[in-house]
């Protein structure tokens, strides 16, 4: 009985070795210099097909919507809100709801006042929940740090 019970043990822990976490959205980032005082910050995630992240612009009682926190800086301010292409929008029966989303992939958007001209680079973290047709992931918050070039 001990050895059935150390085998049936072994064979659990070798298969949760074997699993593997999902991650179907990768993020990149870009910045670009408008002018001496402006500049822009681009976000973009590649979604694995069959998978979708959800909008900046989701209303309450929803999945979680895609969100940007920008660490404070002496170094630059935030112009207005970040942007994003025109989403997808559909009813989800998950959330009794009309949801917008992207798949494939998506740049999201920041402008940014520099008030230095030392400013170097732009950090934060952005929160995203990833769905497909079956299931959803939980939220993911990630850290970004952008350089903004010259």
């Amino acid at each position: 009985m001990k050895k059935l019970f150390l085998i049936a043990a072994v064979l659990l822990i070798n298969a949760g070795a074997y699993a593997q976490i999902e991650s179907p959205v990768k993020w990149s980032y870009a910045a670009k210099r408008l002018s001496s005082t402006e500049a822009v910050v681009f976000l973009r995630a590649t979604i694995q097909d069959g998978w979708h992240i959800y909008s900046l612009n989701v209303k309450d009682g929803g999945p979680i919507k895609t969100s940007f926190t920008f660490a404070p800086s002496k170094e630059y301010s935030l112009i207005g809100k970040p942007t994003e292409p025109a989403a997808i929008t559909r009813y989800e029966k998950s959330f009794s709801m009309d949801v917008s989303y992207f798949e494939k992939s998506v740049t999201f958007q920041q402008k940014i006042k520099l008030k230095s001209a030392k400013a170097a680079t732009v950090k934060g973290t952005l929160e995203f929940m990833t769905c497909n047709d079956k299931k959803c992931l939980p939220p993911d918050d990630v850290e970004f740090s952008i350089p903004l070039g010259k």
